[in-house]
C-alpha cells in the first residue's frame, strides 16, 4: 500500500499496516527522503520537490509511484489529496484501491451547498441561510436570516473564505473579499450565508460506513480553537444533555445513511449554547487529526476500519458492540513561536523528549535531529491522554506537557498548559470563542505589566 501523506499520520498508518502485515511504501518529498516515516515503512519512494504542489499534491506523481512500486491500494491520510475526488477516480481508472469513500461521495459532502441539501433531505438541521450569487442576494438573505452573519466558501473549510458582518456595511465590505479569498484558495469563489451562532460549540460525531449500513463511534468536542483551527481535542464531548448526545448520533448516521456512505467520515456540528440546539457544518469524509482520542475510548483501531470496508468487506462490529470507556484529551504540539502571533518555526530539532506512561499516547513523526521543514503544516506532534475520568485524563496530559521537551524549534507547549489550566476549560463545555478571548485576556494582561 503506498501512503500518500507525510508526518504523524503517515508513520500512524504504517503502524497499522506493519500490524497487520501489509507492505507499505512511502511517498516522499525531496525534504521528507531522512524522515522517521521513511525509515518505518518497508520502503520509500521519492515524488517529487519539497513544495506541496510538486510532491503531496501532485496526483499524476503519486499514480506513478503507486503503480510503479506493485502497490494495490492508496491510503490518503488526512490533508493534502485526502478529499479530492479527482484523487480517488484517478486511483480507481488505474486500478489501485483509494482508501476512503467512493469519488462521488467525496465531491457531494465537499461541496458545501450540496452537504446542505443532503442534510435537508436527512432531517439533520442546517443554519438559516443558503447560497448568495450577488451582494444584493446577501443583503436580502442577511434579512431574512438576521445579523450577525457567516459568509462561508462553498468549497471552502478551515475558516479560509470565511468573514463574519454583524452590519449591511460590513456585510458590503466583506462580500468580495470572501469570494475572492475562496477562489484563490479554492478555485471556486461561490458562497453561501449563514446565520452566525454567537455562542457554539464544534461537536463531532466519527461514522463508519460500508456502503449499507451505518454506524457511529461517539462523539468529540474539538471548540478550542484558533482562526478555525482546532488545537485540543477531546471525547466523549463534556457537558451535553444526554438526549441531544443521543439527536446528534442519529442526526450523523441519517446524513451518512443517505448518502450509502462507504469508509470513515466525521459528520460536524455546531451546538448553539444558548439556545440549546445544533446545526449541520459539514461532513470531512476522511479519517480526522483527532482520531485518537475515539480509539482510546472504543478500543478500535479505525485505520484497520478504513481498510476493512475499502476491501470490500462489512463493517465487523453491530451498534450495540461499540462501548465507550472513560475520557481522552489530544493536545496539538505545533511548531510556532506563540509569543510572535504564532509565526511558524521550522528548523532542526535537539533533544527530543516525550513521556510515556499510563494512560498516555504520542503520535509523532519527531526525533532527534529531525528536520521540521518550512513548505508543510506546522504540527509536529499530538500529545493524547486516557483516564477514567476527564480530570485523571487532564492530569495526565498536563504532567505529560511538563515533561515535553523539543529543542532546536519554538513550540505552542506552554501555552497548551495554559489552556488546561484556566478555569473555564477545567470545568469544561468551552465555546469556540474561548480561546480567542482568553489571548485577548493574556495580551491585555501582559500590555498593563501583569503577565500571565
Amino acid at each position: 500500500m503506498l501512503v500518500a501523506n507525510r508526518g504523524e499520520i503517515a508513520v500512524r498508518v504504517i503502524r497499522t499496516l506493519q500490524r497487520l502485515g501489509i507492505e507499505s511504501v512511502l511517498a516522499v518529498s525531496s525534504a521528507d527522503r531522512d524522515s522517521l516515516g521513511a525509515r518505518r515503512a518497508d520502503r520509500a519512494v521519492c515524488i517529487g520537490p519539497a513544495r506541496a504542489r510538486d510532491s503531496y499534491l501532485n496526483i499524476g506523481a503519486l499514480i506513478s509511484a503507486a503503480l510503479g512500486t506493485g502497490c494495490q491500494a492508496v491510503h490518503p491520510g488526512y490533508g493534502f489529496l485526502a478529499e479530492r475526488a479527482e484523487f480517488a477516480a484517478a486511483c480507481e481508472r488505474n486500478g489501485v484501491l483509494f482508501i476512503g469513500p467512493t469519488a462521488e461521495q467525496i465531491e457531494r459532502v465537499g461541496n458545501k451547498l450540496e452537504a446542505r441539501r443532503i442534510a435537508g433531505q436527512a432531517r439533520v438541521p442546517t443554519p438559516p441561510g443558503g447560497p448568495v450569487a450577488t451582494l444584493q442576494d446577501a443583503l436580502g438573505m442577511a434579512d431574512q436570516v438576521g445579523y450577525p452573519v457567516l459568509i462561508k466558501a462553498v468549497a471552502g473549510g478551515g475558516g479560509r473564505g470565511m468573514k463574519r458582518a454583524d452590519t449591511p456595511a460590513e456585510l458590503g465590505a466583506q462580500f468580495e473579499l470572501a469570494g475572492a479569498e475562496a477562489l484563490a484558495a479554492f478555485g471556486d469563489g461561490r458562497v453561501y450565508l449563514e446565520c452566525y451562532v454567537a455562542k457554539g460549540r464544534h461537536v463531532e460525531v466519527q461514522v463508519l460506513g460500508d456502503g449499507e449500513r451505518v454506524i457511529h463511534l461517539g462523539d468529540r468536542d474539538c471548540s478550542v480553537q484558533r482562526r478555525y483551527q482546532k488545537l485540543v481535542e477531546e471525547a466523549p464531548a463534556p457537558h451535553l444533555r444526554p438526549s441531544m448526545r443521543q439527536e446528534l448520533h442519529a442526526a450523523a448516521v441519517r446524513f451518512a445513511r443517505h448518502i450509502g456512505y462507504r469508509s470513515l467520515g466525521t459528520v460536524e456540528f455546531l451546538v448553539d449554547v444558548e439556545r440549546e440546539r445544533f446545526y449541520f457544518l459539514e461532513m470531512n469524509a476522511r479519517i480526522q487529526v483527532e482520531h485518537p482520542v475515539t480509539e482510546l475510548v472504543t478500543g478500535l483501531d479505525l485505520v484497520a476500519e478504513q481498510l476493512r470496508v475499502a476491501e470490500g468487506r462489512a463493517i465487523g462490529i453491530r451498534q450495540e458492540d461499540v462501548m465507550q470507556s472513560g475520557h481522552a484529551v489530544e493536545c496539538r504540539i505545533n511548531a510556532e513561536d506563540t509569543e510572535r502571533d504564532f509565526q511558524p518555526s521550522p528548523g532542526r530539532v535537539g533533544e527530543a523528549h516525550f513521556a510515556q506512561g499510563e494512560g498516555l499516547r504520542v503520535d509523532t513523526h519527531i526525533e532527534a535531529g529531525s528536520l521540521v521543514p518550512p513548505f508543510y503544516d506546522s504540527m509536529v506532534a499530538k500529545l493524547v491522554a486516557h483516564g477514567r475520568t476527564r480530570g485523571e485524563a487532564l492530569q495526565r496530559l498536563d504532567a505529560a506537557l511538563a515533561e515535553l521537551r523539543l529543542t532546536g524549534i519554538r513550540t505552542n507547549q506552554a501555552l497548551h498548559r495554559q489552556i488546561l489550566a484556566s478555569a473555564e476549560f477545567s470545568v469544561g463545555g468551552v465555546d469556540t470563542g474561548f480561546l480567542g478571548r482568553w489571548l485577548a485576556e493574556r495580551a491585555g494582561r501582559n500590555a498593563a505589566g501583569h503577565p500571565a
